[in-house]
């Protein structure tokens, strides 16, 4: 087999049993609360994620910056974008070939013999070759890029510590949970944490948040910082009302529309189904690149495809799957917390398909599915679609009640802590990262988002991050 084809399609282990997941689990729908996964291991999500790499619209960074967030701006936010990455295939005003995270996409000899079907079925339908995911405005279907360099997945961890972990100002301190931000008066001062059983405080003239966009809200909430109400009622002393904390949750619900495949379809597990997206933009909303559809290996299992593993008869592959991404919600889920221990996980409420607006883009994206896959090159390759079934495609309530039952994360969740004006209740930061009303703490993640882009979200956050490094480094 080639160095090129060892990885896997998406996620091979099961991030139900590993050690290296937080075991979250989410209210989706009132009908669906499944397992969530997130990265317990240095470098977060990223070391578990589907290594996509895409940077949305540039009208979603030009609107951030009209929320009175000035230097927010696409033309501001591009040379971050370009500085993290080398790309391996383009070299122009759009990309960047010097970063740490090195970005490749899959040569067309390559693709999986399925990938090929749904590339020609995407075509026939009329949607146009895109080569190119990270030029403003492309759309289409055509290779993903990602951050994976012959079956190795390039986490911040691998491309950012690595290369420094030789720095004398640099410790890290391994299997240590942070358990709340110390603070005295409205001034942050360290951090308490916990060390094999220990406990100590790490001082700091400054606290920065990297936790992500469920560990830091859950942070600030247990360390004082939130909703009054909310802490007052489990306890915790209000350091600092911050009512925003934790709200405006915001992720990209997808659904798997499954098929067996026919005998001779290529089905192996260790090889990369996941190689190409549809870009495209819906009828009911209508706004360009809304949605993203992708190729994946089908199991047995109803299970997430990136949680799925292979090994065990429930979750090795049986046939082709067809995952849709519906980005851009209007309506917004929360993060609160269950206890004032760090330790017991906060209820998550993502709040997908609570308008009929959301569950009718999401039954056009089932519905062409059921188009493509009409089209000759997959049509010989499937033998019978598992779920949704005839039944539940016969009329828009039952397909709707499919939904609601099936409907999954993305793994795109964010703008739990997000940015704009103090005077504006819903926000947790200012644009430069800084805690509303605490002195000397920031937070750098994906939480601080004001909305969405349209996109998955692991070069946005991994751009937050270079952005909010070099404010910090201008202000001092």
């Amino acid at each position: 087999m080639p160095d090129e084809l060892k990885q896997a399609w998406g996620i091979t282990r099961d991030m139900k049993k590993t050690t290296h997941d937080w075991h979250f689990t989410a209210r989706m729908t009132p009908k669906n609360e499944p397992h969530v996964a997130r990265g317990k291991v240095t470098g977060g999500s990223s070391a578990v994620n589907s290594t996509a790499l895409f940077r949305g619209e540039p009208a979603d960074y030009d609107e951030w910056a009209a929320s009175d967030l000035p230097e927010w701006t696409f033309e501001k936010c591009l040379p971050y974008f370009k500085r993290m990455e080398n790309d391996l295939d383009f070299q122009d005003q759009w990309h960047g070939t010097e970063g740490p995270i090195m970005v490749r996409r899959w040569p067309r000899e390559l693709w999986l013999p399925q990938q090929i079907a749904f590339y020609n079925a995407g075509r026939a339908l009329g949607f146009e070759h895109n080569p190119d995911f990270s030029r403003p405005g492309s759309t289409g279907i055509g290779p993903m890029p990602q951050n994976n360099l012959d079956g190795i997945r390039l986490s911040t961890a691998i491309a950012y510590l690595n290369p420094v972990r030789h720095r004398p100002n640099l410790t890290i301190r391994a299997q240590c949970m942070v358990l709340r931000v110390v603070l005295n008066g409205n001034r942050a001062v360290g951090v308490e944490v916990e060390d094999k059983g220990k406990r100590s405080v790490v001082e700091g003239d400054e606290i920065i948040l990297s936790a992500g966009a469920i560990g830091s809200p859950h942070l600030l909430l247990v360390s004082g910082i939130g909703s009054a109400g909310h802490l007052a009622s489990l306890g915790i002393p209000v350091v600092h009302d911050l009512p925003g904390v934790g709200q405006n949750l915001k992720d990209d619900p997808q659904v798997q529309v499954r098929w067996k495949a026919r005998p001779g379809v290529p089905l192996d597990p260790t090889r990369p189904t996941l190689q190409l997206y549809l870009r495209y933009t819906d009828q009911t909303a209508g706004e360009q690149n809304n949605m993203l559809m992708s190729c994946v290996a089908a199991t047995a299992s109803p299970t997430n495809y990136l949680t799925a593993v292979s090994g065990t008869s429930e979750l090795d592959p049986v046939g082709i799957g067809f995952v849709v991404f519906m980005y851009r919600r209007q309506t917004h889920g929360e993060l609160k917390l269950q206890s004032k221990d760090i330790h017991v996980q906060p209820n998550m409420d993502y709040n997908h398909m609570s308008q009929p607006a959301e569950l009718a883009r999401m039954r056009e994206g089932i519905r062409l599915v059921q188009e493509l896959c009409q089209q000759s090159d997959l049509k010989e390759m499937l033998r019978e679609r598992i779920s949704p079934t005839e039944e539940d495609l016969a009329t828009d309530e039952a397909l709707d009640d499919w939904i609601l039952r099936n409907v999954g994360s993305s793994s795109h969740v964010s703008c739990t802590c997000k940015m704009g004006p103090s005077s504006d209740p819903t926000t947790v930061v200012d644009q430069r990262g800084r805690v509303h009303g605490v002195e000397g703490l920031l937070v750098a993640d994906a939480s601080i988002m004001p909305n969405q882009p349209r996109c998955a979200i692991n070069a946005p956050t991994l751009m937050i991050g270079e952005r909010i490094a070099d404010m910090i480094k201008q202000r001092h």
